[in-house]
């Protein structure tokens, strides 16, 4: 095998491991809105949706453990991204109400944004290529060109929630950032945007609800 036959099927091989890992998080991703649907619909004809309060009060009574398995939830859907960070967020506020919610929410994506960090930190670039399209990769490389205008441009997109956060904290990992700068950044930016996500996508859920 010749050099050019051997780096065709080491290219080849790349594209077929991020085919099968994208085609995975699809699949994972329809099976956990499948669940929530059903979960949704047992909720419903528990009568838990005829308030938001019943709704709340029902959670409640699950404790901690509940609340632990959300936060879990929200480490998870940072890590391995198949969910979308605005539906956990409002999630988040629906179940256990606006300032619980909240913080649930902002603990849970900030810990793991860190171990996302973290995993590419170690693992490397090519781990990016494994869960993201190379259309997003292309998109926001270009930002990594000088370490000093990315460290300014990863505060503002991770401030303002324009941008994707799940990705761009891997993308983090591959630069050199130091660990200071990007929890500093983390734990002082995030805030807004899940604040925006959480009590913005409330305001709409509500909304909707007046119109059923």
């Amino acid at each position: 095998m010749n050099a050019g036959n051997a780096g065709e099927l080491g290219v080849d091989m790349k594209a077929r491991k991020q085919f099968t890992f994208q085609a995975v998080s699809k699949w994972i991703s329809w099976a956990f809105l499948l669940i929530c649907g059903l979960a949704a619909i047992y909720l419903y004809r528990a009568g838990a949706f005829s308030s938001m309060e019943g709704l709340q009060e029902m959670i409640a009574e699950t404790g901690f453990t509940g609340a632990a398995l959300f936060f879990i939830v929200q480490v998870v859907q940072v890590v391995i991204p198949i969910i979308p960070g605005g539906v956990s967020c409002l999630a988040g506020v629906l179940l256990f109400g606006a300032w619980k919610g909240f913080l649930l929410n902002y603990l849970g994506i900030s810990l793991g944004s860190c171990i996302a960090f973290f995993i590419s930190r170690n693992v490397g670039k090519d781990l990016l290529y494994r869960l993201f399209s190379e259309q997003l990769i292309t998109k926001y490389e270009n930002w990594t060109e000088k370490q000093s205008r990315f460290t300014k441009l990863f505060a503002l997109a991770i401030f303002f929630p324009v941008a994707p956060d799940d990705f761009l904290c891997y993308l983090a990992g591959t630069t050199r950032m130091r660990w200071r700068q990007f929890i500093t950044i983390i734990l002082l930016g995030k805030p807004l945007s899940i604040a925006v996500y959480s009590l913005g996508l409330q305001v709409i859920y509500q909304q909707i609800l007046t119109l059923i």
